[in-house]
C-alpha cells in the first residue's frame, strides 16, 4: 500500500512537520520528524504532504470547543435541541440553539478559528507550488485540490458569517490585523473562480488507496451549492447543469438500501460524493481544545447519556431530536434510519439517563456503536465514523429544486424527486419546490442541511421564528468578538450584534 505523508503547520508558519505511515484511508497518519518551512515544498513528496496538511483541517471537530458542523447545524435547525447535562453545559451550543447569540457566546470562535487555518494552509500551499520540482501533472491535480479546498472553506466561511475578509495569498505578520472584509460577491466570485479552475484537473473517480480525496464530483457540487446559495433564480441554470452533471454520471448511484449510507463499514461507496474520513489509528487523548487527532467526537457527543444496552456506546446526551421533526417522520420508511427511539430501547431492557431537553429521541445516523469504540486512547475523542456532506440525494434534489426555480424541465425533477422517494418505496408525487423542500428535510435529516435550506429559500424566520430566530440577524453568526478586538476594530460586526 502505498504510503500516505501529512504535516501540521503551525499558524505562525514557522514549522512543518512531516508525517508518514502505511494506512487504508488518505489521512491515517503517524508522526515522523520537523522541518523549517523554508526548506520544504521542495519535491513531490513535500507538496503532498503540504496537500494533506490542508485536508486536515475539515476533520477538526473541537477547534474553539466542539464545532462538529453535523450536529451543530442539526441544533442550530428545527431537528434537535441543544440537550446536555443543563442549559449551562456547552452554552455555545445552548446559544445557537435558542438564538441568543452574541458577540462572545456562540459556536463562532471555533467555525472562524478553524475554516480560515484552511485557508491559511491552502494559500501557504499554492504559493509554494510553481517552485517545486514535481511534474506538471502532479502539481495539476495538486493545485486543483488546494484551490477546491480553499473554495469549501470560503463558502463555508461566507455562509456562516456573511461578513468576512478574503484572503488569497501569504500575507505578511504585519498585515494579519490589517484585513478589511469585503463584499460577499467578492468572496463568492473567487469561490467560484477556484472551482472552475480546478474541476478540469480533478480525476472524476477516486482510487481505493485516495479515498478521501476531491474529484471532480465533489468540486462540482461544491460549485452549484455556492452559486444556489446566492439566491438567484436568473443562475439557477446554470446550477443545474453543474448538478447534472453530478447525477448522470456513470460514478454515482443510489444506493438500493438507504440504511446501508450511514453504515461505517460501508466508507465512500457509490452515493458519497464528499465525505470526510475519520480514524481511531492516531489513538488521540488530549482534551486540550489541539486538533491532532483523527476521530470523529460528534457520535460521542449525540449518543445516548449513560446508556445501558446492546448496540450502542454511551454518549454525552446532546441534541436530542425535536418533536417536530418527530412528527414530520412518523410514518416516513427513513425514520428506523435517522431517530432512534429511546422509549422503544427501554421497553426492550435498556435504560440510560435522560438529560436537559430530553425528548428520548436520537440522532441514529452517525450515533456511537459499541462495536466501533475505539480501544485505546481517549474513546471518546476517537470513533472512526465519517461525515458524509454532499451525497447523490442531495444533489438529485438540488437539481429538481434548481430546474424549477429556472424554469427548466419540470419532467426531470419530478424524475429526480421521485427516484429518491422511489428508493424507500414512497410514491410518486408532483414536481413542485414544496414538495422538494419537503423531501430535502425527510431524506436529509440530521445531516446539517436544514438550517442553511431554509435561510436560502428565505424560510428560517417562519420555520425557527419560534425558537428565537430572527431574520436577517440570524441568517449568520456574529463576528467572534476576539478577532474584533484583535484588529483593533478593523473588522465590523455583522449587523444586530452590536
Amino acid at each position: 500500500m502505498k504510503k500516505l505523508l501529512y504535516i501540521h503547520i503551525l499558524l505562525a508558519g514557522l514549522f512543518v512537520t512531516a508525517i508518514t505511515g502505511c494506512s487504508k484511508s488518505f489521512l491515517e497518519l503517524q508522526p515522523r520528524g520537523t522541518d523549517l518551512e523554508d526548506n520544504f515544498y521542495k519535491n513531490e513528496e513535500q507538496l503532498f504532504s503540504g496537500l494533506v496538511a490542508v485536508y486536515d483541517v475539515m476533520q477538526w471537530g473541537t477547534s474553539g470547543g466542539y464545532t462538529m458542523t453535523m450536529p451543530l447545524l442539526t441544533v442550530a435547525s428545527d431537528e434537535a435541541h441543544a440537550g446536555g447535562s443543563d442549559a449551562s453545559d456547552q452554552p455555545r451550543w445552548v446559544a445557537y440553539d435558542n438564538f441568543k447569540l452574541t458577540a462572545e457566546m456562540g459556536p463562532q470562535i471555533g467555525i472562524w478559528e478553524k475554516n480560515y487555518a484552511g485557508v491559511y494552509r491552502a494559500n501557504l500551499l499554492l504559493s509554494k507550488i510553481e517552485g517545486a520540482t514535481a511534474s506538471a501533472a502532479f502539481k495539476a491535480r495538486v493545485t486543483a485540490e488546494a484551490k477546491t479546498l480553499r473554495a469549501y472553506f470560503y463558502f463555508n466561511l461566507i455562509r456562516w458569517f456573511g461578513n468576512i475578509p478574503l484572503i488569497v495569498g501569504p500575507i505578511p505578520t504585519s498585515e494579519l490585523y490589517t484585513q478589511s472584509q469585503v463584499p460577499a460577491a467578492e468572496v463568492y466570485a473567487q469561490i467560484e473562480k477556484d472551482l472552475t479552475e480546478a474541476i478540469p484537473e480533478l480525476p472524476l473517480t477516486i482510487p481505493v488507496t485516495e479515498s478521501g480525496r476531491l474529484s471532480k464530483g465533489a468540486a462540482r457540487a461544491i460549485l452549484a451549492k455556492s452559486i444556489m446559495y446566492q439566491n438567484d433564480n436568473s443562475r439557477m441554470g446554470q446550477a443545474a447543469q453543474l448538478l447534472n452533471e453530478i447525477n448522470t454520471s456513470p460514478v454515482y448511484h443510489l444506493l438500493d438500501n438507504y440504511g446501508d449510507i450511514f453504515r461505517p463499514d460501508n466508507q465512500f461507496h457509490a452515493e458519497s460524493i464528499l465525505e470526510i474520513p475519520h480514524s481511531n489509528l492516531a489513538l488521540w487523548g488530549d482534551w486540550g481544545w489541539i486538533n491532532g487527532g483523527e476521530g470523529n467526537v460528534g457520535p460521542q457527543f449525540i449518543g445516548i447519556a449513560d446508556y445501558n444496552g446492546p448496540l450502542y456506546s454511551g454518549g454525552w446526551g446532546f441534541a436530542p431530536i425535536s418533536m417536530d421533526l418527530v412528527n414530520a417522520m412518523t410514518g416516513d420508511p427513513r425514520f428506523q434510519y435517522t431517530i432512534i427511539d429511546g422509549l422503544a430501547l427501554k421497553a426492550g431492557g435498556a435504560s440510560y439517563t435522560e438529560r436537559y431537553q430530553n425528548t428520548n429521541y436520537f440522532i441514529k445516523k452517525y450515533a456511537p456503536l459499541s462495536a466501533y469504540r475505539a480501544t485505546a486512547g481517549t474513546a471518546e475523542l476517537n470513533w472512526p465514523i465519517n461525515e458524509i456532506e454532499i451525497r447523490l440525494a442531495d444533489t438529485y434534489l438540488l437539481e429538481a429544486e434548481a430546474l424549477l426555480r429556472s424554469g427548466g424541465s419540470a419532467t426531470r425533477a419530478g424524475e429526480l424527486l421521485n427516484a429518491v422517494r422511489d428508493r424507500v418505496d414512497l410514491p410518486a408525487v408532483a414536481a413542485t419546490l414544496d414538495n422538494v423542500y419537503r423531501e430535502r428535510r425527510l431524506e436529509l435529516a440530521t445531516e446539517g442541511h436544514r438550517f442553511f435550506d431554509l435561510v436560502r429559500t428565505n424560510q428560517a424566520e417562519a420555520v425557527l421564528g419560534p425558537l428565537g430566530f430572527v431574520a436577517p440577524k440570524n441568517n449568520v453568526l456574529p463576528i467572534p468578538q476576539s478577532e474584533i478586538d484583535r484588529t483593533k476594530k478593523n473588522l465590523k460586526q455583522n449587523p444586530g450584534y452590536q
